[in-house]
């Protein structure tokens, strides 16, 4: 990934503390002999293509996805052009961790609270954009902006210092970091892919370890359970609801409310914190001891399964002893299996198999959002055998997931360089921090790259698990 860089022949001292040392040939200007801010309202529905700013890119939203906060007429929003740089200035005192910037490809319409900016004869706008794209990543906005909940304005960018080369030199790190960026989104969507087959065998591997234990010569029996299938004739089938003591919902919202939060209080659990049958509770989501006592009835103990009721049905944790006394949250359920009946580590695997998600799936309501309650739990059927062969399945579970989950994670890991590499590739070229014009010169024609290079386009970054990793969300409008 072009490791030999180097810097550039000379430099000199920007002035500013966050730009440092730039190249000596490049110019200095502020921000208003660099952009222009302009605004065409869609006045009479000239345009109906609705935008957005989705992960540092301007999408369109097709029509079936226009939910949520929409306004009664698109009259209200504002026109974009291709190569209009798209800001999003609100609300930096909150978000510290989403990209702000976009460059537009297409003509469309976006929500008017945002910032158009077109760049002048000085820029090229895709240079413009990676200028700005830079700042991004190095956070330079949230130094920035003004009232309550520190807005950006054009009096931001107004004197905002910008790093001017000449026309050709703006033109090379711009091939240079599209060709290698186009490099990146390959090898990314590879490790993705690699992925999705490690958590495919992970999910197998399970579903038949706890349907169908670990002899595979046992001798099988219809279940009579359609998800099911066959299973050990040694086994038996028993509806969650037999096999529980209690399965109870969290705390209504009327409740529990956002505001009762409190950092460092009593966690509360919610589907968001079952990763892997493991709690990964969030100081920020607690509550106080006053308020858990009004709730005690949600309580949590050593042994429970946490489950969560809507969304991503089968999502569920074991409940350790540093967990007791902790809240069932809103979006969970508790279940509190009978010990003569459920080993709790094997009944969290079972929950969480393919099997029982899909049956969930099935079972749940909710127009908009899976949804379950006590009773649908309870009336799911799953096979038991003795306690000492689920002690066993447990253990060879956790012994052979090890290796699964080994190569899942050097996988994301390198993931997660990659793009950090990404980021400080941008930062350091944008602003003058290495010499990409030999680079760039030598890299390939266009006519010169596979079909398959970037057979889609873009990276698909919208999906959950490349949100987390990014720290940040889709820009809603």
């Amino acid at each position: 990934m072009n490791p030999d860089l180097e810097p550039y022949p000379a430099y000199k001292d920007s002035g500013v503390p966050w730009l440092g040392d730039i190249p000596a040939h490049w110019q200095q200007s502020p921000g208003r002999a660099c952009f222009v801010e302009t605004k065409t309202p869609n006045v009479g529905m000239q345009e109906t293509t609705v935008l957005s700013l989705s992960y540092g890119q301007i999408v369109v939203r097709p029509p079936e996805k226009l939910h949520g906060l929409v306004p009664a007429s698109f009259e209200t929003y504002q026109i974009i052009e291709p190569y209009d740089i798209v800001i999003r200035p609100t609300d930096l005192q909150n978000d510290w961790v989403s990209l702000r910037t976009g460059l537009a490809r297409t003509r469309g319409i976006i929500t008017s609270a945002y910032m158009r900016l077109r760049t002048k004869d000085s820029l090229a706008p895709e240079y413009g954009h990676l200028l700005l794209h830079a700042y991004d990543l190095k956070k330079v906005f949230y130094g920035l902006g003004s009232g309550l909940r520190q807005n950006l304005s054009w009096r931001d960018f107004k004197y905002l210092p910008c790093l001017v080369p000449s026309p050709g030199e703006q033109a090379a790190i711009v091939r240079f970091l599209d060709y290698v960026d186009r490099r990146i989104r390959r090898y990314i969507r590879a490790k993705k892919k690699l992925i999705a087959l490690l958590e495919e065998q992970k999910q197998a591997f399970i579903q038949r370890a706890v349907t169908r234990g670990l002899d595979p010569n046992v001798r099988l029996k219809p279940s009579g359970v359609e998800w099911l299938g066959e299973m050990p004739e040694q086994w038996q089938v028993v509806s969650l609801g037999v096999a529980a003591d209690s399965i109870q919902t969290g705390p209504f919202g009327s409740q529990l409310h956002a505001s009762e939060y409190v950092t460092g209080g009593i966690p509360v659990i919610n589907p968001s914190h079952m990763r892997d049958g493991r709690i990964q509770f969030d100081p920020a989501i607690a509550i106080s001891k006053r308020k858990a006592r009004e709730l005690e009835r949600h309580a949590l103990q050593a042994g429970d399964v946490v489950m969560a009721r809507r969304g991503e049905l089968g999502r569920c944790a074991l409940v350790c002893e540093a967990e007791d006394g902790w809240l069932c949250g809103t979006g969970s359920l508790r279940i509190r299996p009978k010990s003569q009946l459920f080993v709790s580590e094997y009944l969290v695997l079972l929950l969480g198999s393919p099997g029982v998600r899909d049956m969930l799936s099935l079972s749940s309501i909710g127009a908009t959002m899976n949804n379950l309650n006590a009773g649908m739990v309870g009336q799911l059927r799953l096979p038991r055998p003795h306690l000492q062969e689920q002690r066993q399945v447990v253990e060879h579970i956790n012994s052979e997931l090890g290796k699964i989950q080994s190569a899942l994670f050097g996988a994301q890991r390198e993931i997660d360089l990659i793009r950090e590499y990404r980021t400080c590739l941008i930062a350091d070229v944008v602003t003058g921090k290495l010499d990409v014009r030999e680079a760039a010169a030598n890299l390939p024609d266009e006519a010169d790259v596979p079909e398959d290079w970037d057979a889609d386009g873009t990276e698909e970054e919208s999906d959950e698990d490349l949100a987390q990793a990014d720290g940040e969300a889709d820009d809603e409008d």
